[in-house]
């Protein structure tokens, strides 16, 4: 049985696929529980798999931010192999509403939402609380937006695939690195190193400009090692990433004016704990000349893991 009360968000990621269950725009979300996308044939699968098991009766809107660009009716996601369009969906599920925005969107959306034990401040000051904000993070992929606080009290999200940006380097030995991608994937984007899968890619690169032989290591291995200080490789591995994180950081609080703070989100920057505080992350962030000032006071805040502010900001789309 149908009830219009009920809403059903989701947050789709290239690895997993997170969904809640809310009770009208006000309620807070409610059940949830997380899929790995890899064990499901469609995104459809997942659904009706969650409904089944979690929903008390069937939902009549539901909201998915998706880790992919949203352009017309078909998703074919970029990090996973699941196509499907919106339509065709929302007719097979039932549902009166179907609303979907890109994942990073989705999280825009929820940041005036988080409270101070969702965040943690690294560097700046309080921000200018009327200034856009910026958001940014390492995942499977990596995740580019924006919010622009309006007058007339709604927020408005910046859209777009800022993850694919020319990567650039700040001294000689990233461009060194660098110059090893560009032989191996062509036009190396942020996203070929700061993400999971460019964690790896900027190990291998590491080792291959200073003569060393890379070892087969997971992204969650090169990390373990980097903050336990066991390999010499995985730890400048790490401090490389985050090097040239505050670098593309620092580029999009100028891009966007983001005076308001810069998030960082995704699932990876969160597990490092207090090692982005230690590395050159908030110097990198700042080191850009002339707008060194400018970028002085702007707080970078780091998404703590656990919670649901991207199911929050799902839920805010079907509002605004």
């Amino acid at each position: 049985m149908q009830d219009g009360s009920w809403r059903l968000l989701g947050d789709v990621g290239g690895t997993n696929a997170r969904f809640a269950l809310q009770q009208g725009p006000a309620a807070p979300p409610r059940a949830f529980d997380s899929f790995r996308c890899a064990d499901f044939p469609s995104l459809e699968a997942v659904i009706r798999r969650y409904l089944e098991q979690q929903a008390p009766c069937r939902p009549a809107q539901a909201a998915i931010g998706i880790a992919n660009p949203i352009a017309g009716d078909r998703i074919a996601m970029t990090n996973h192999a699941w196509q499907f369009s919106i339509e065709a969906l929302r007719q097979a599920l039932a549902l009166q509403r179907l609303v979907f925005v890109n994942d990073f969107a989705a999280l825009a959306l929820s940041l005036p939402t988080l409270r101070p034990d969702e965040i943690r401040q690294v560097g700046g000051t309080a921000g200018d609380a009327a200034a856009p904000l910026a958001l940014l993070g390492p995942g499977t992929g990596l995740g580019v937006s924006g919010l622009v606080r309006g007058g007339d009290g709604k927020d408005r999200v910046i859209s777009g695939e800022g993850g694919h940006v020319t990567l650039a380097a700040a001294d000689d030995e990233e461009a060194q690195v660098i110059a090893v991608l560009r032989r191996e994937f062509g036009h190396v984007s942020a996203e070929r190193v700061l993400s999971g899968p460019g964690l790896r890619n900027l190990y291998r690169a590491w080792c291959a400009v200073h003569g060393q032989g890379s070892q087969d290591l997971t992204p969650a291995q090169i990390g373990e090692r980097a903050l336990s200080r066991s390999d010499a490789a995985c730890d400048a591995t790490l401090e490389m990433f985050l090097s040239l994180l505050g670098n593309v950081a620092g580029n999009l609080a100028l891009t966007l004016g983001a005076r308001g703070g810069v998030y960082l989100g995704g699932g990876i920057v969160s597990r490092w704990g207090r090692r982005l505080e230690a590395s050159p992350f908030r110097r990198r962030f700042e080191d850009k000349g002339r707008f060194a000032r400018y970028l002085n006071p702007i707080p970078v805040w780091v998404i703590q893991p656990g919670g649901d502010p991207a199911l929050r900001g799902a839920a805010r789309a079907l509002d605004i």
